[in-house]
C-alpha cells in the first residue's frame, strides 16, 4: 500500500516481523522491541518482485519454479567449490611429489 502497488489481487510472499512491518507495529503496538542487527540490515538490500496472474495454480508453479532455479543455484555453487577444493588437492599432490622427486635426484 505504501507504493500505491497494492490491491485486490497482490499476494506478498514473506514472513511476518516487525522489523519489515514497523509503521503497522508500531500503530498496533506501543513499545517495539529492538530490531535485530541481522535484520535491521535488510533495509539497505534491494527487493525483489514479479507480477502473477491471480491464479493459485499459476502462482505455485512460479514459486515451483523459483525455488527449483535457487536450489540449482546453490548446487552449480557447491559443484564449484568441490572443484577448487580438488584442484588445491591436486596442487598440494603434485608440489609434494616435486619434493619427493627433487630430494630422489639429489641423491
Amino acid at each position: 500500500h505504501q507504493l500505491n502497488t497494492a490491491n485486490s489481487a497482490t499476494v506478498c510472499l514473506a514472513t511476518a516481523h516487525f522489523a519489515k512491518f514497523g509503521d503497522a507495529c508500531s500503530r498496533a503496538v506501543n513499545t517495539l522491541p529492538e530490531i535485530p542487527k541481522e535484520l535491521s540490515q535488510l533495509w539497505s538490500l534491494d527487493t525483489r518482485s514479479s507480477n502473477c496472474p491471480d491464479d493459485a495454480k499459476v502462482v505455485q508453479k512460479f514459486m515451483e519454479r523459483k525455488i527449483e532455479e535457487r536450489i540449482e543455484k546453490h548446487e552449480k555453487q557447491i559443484e564449484k567449490k568441490n572443484f577448487v577444493k580438488h584442484l588445491v588437492l591436486v596442487s598440494i599432490a603434485l608440489g609434494a611429489m616435486t619434493v619427493v622427486v627433487s630430494a630422489i635426484r639429489r641423491r
